[in-house]
């Protein structure tokens, strides 16, 4: 478990991320919001997860591409998207 610290809240960081088959990703919020399985693209599978300090994910992809650092704010602002 990732402790949420004052700045970011509970809201931003997650509890638990856990790579779902070859192209699906689940992250569990600190406040119990899940990322949809829906909202990650059918063309692409994810080969490694990696941990970026205590603030972003780094992904490597089946097309050979691992560039790119995606913080947990930008994962939590897609996830409030799909929302509305």
């Amino acid at each position: 478990m990732i402790e949420a610290t004052e700045r970011r809240g509970a809201g931003i960081e997650p509890r638990e991320i856990k790579q779902e088959g070859d192209a699906g990703l689940r992250i569990t919020w600190g406040d119990q919001r899940v990322l949809k399985p829906e909202a990650v693209s059918q063309e692409l599978t994810i080969v490694e997860i990696s941990i970026v300090g205590r603030y972003a994910l780094n992904f490597r992809w089946n097309d050979g591409h691992e560039t790119g650092i995606y913080s947990f704010r930008y994962l939590r602002d897609l996830c409030e998207e799909e929302k509305n």
